[in-house]
């Protein structure tokens, strides 16, 4: 982890989707595959990212699956078409940590900021089931293009987890 995390309260983010079940040794292959497909297909439909690309976090069982959506933010709701879906960041307050580093460190500190909301009494909107850990919105903000900065030191990514109100 690279800052400290801190409690923000963010609006409602509407973005364009690809649902995926993913592991963790496919999560680099589905963002390959992805992020392109939706950045693509927002230009063949005249829109813009209005925001960094993310991933939604739904379920997570980091010994087996995970359910995920890879997303474009957008300014307004979009229709589903083919792969691509709408989705809806809700509003709310998130505890939230930006990683600086390269990805294949982010789960340091998706685990710092576990521990730190733990520490400080902060609960989550997610529960435990049969299936993985459950969350209402846990996302990752790609703050920073691989493309534009070659240097993974440098990359940065918010983690954001929505807290359940008290």
């Amino acid at each position: 982890m690279n800052r400290e995390p801190r409690i923000q309260d963010r609006a409602a983010q509407h973005y364009a989707g690809i649902p995926k079940t993913v592991t963790m040794t496919s999560l680099s292959e589905a963002v390959d595959e992805a992020f392109p497909e939706l950045f693509r297909w927002l230009a063949q439909n005249g829109l813009q990212a209005s925001a960094p690309p993310i991933i939604r976090y739904f379920v997570i069982d980091m010994a087996a699956d995970l359910q995920i959506e890879l997303g474009v933010p957008v300014a307004a709701p979009v229709a589903a078409s083919g792969r691509i879906r709408p989705g809806v960041l809700p509003a709310g307050r998130y505890a939230v940590v930006r990683h600086v580093g390269p990805y294949d460190e982010l789960a340091a500190s998706n685990a710092a900021l576990l521990a730190w909301a733990g520490a400080h009494g902060v609960v989550f909107d997610a529960q435990e089931t049969a299936e993985g850990s459950v969350w209402h919105s846990r996302v990752e903000h790609y703050l920073t293009d691989p493309s534009a900065e070659p240097d993974p030191a440098k990359w940065e990514v918010d983690v954001a987890c929505l807290t359940r109100e008290a």
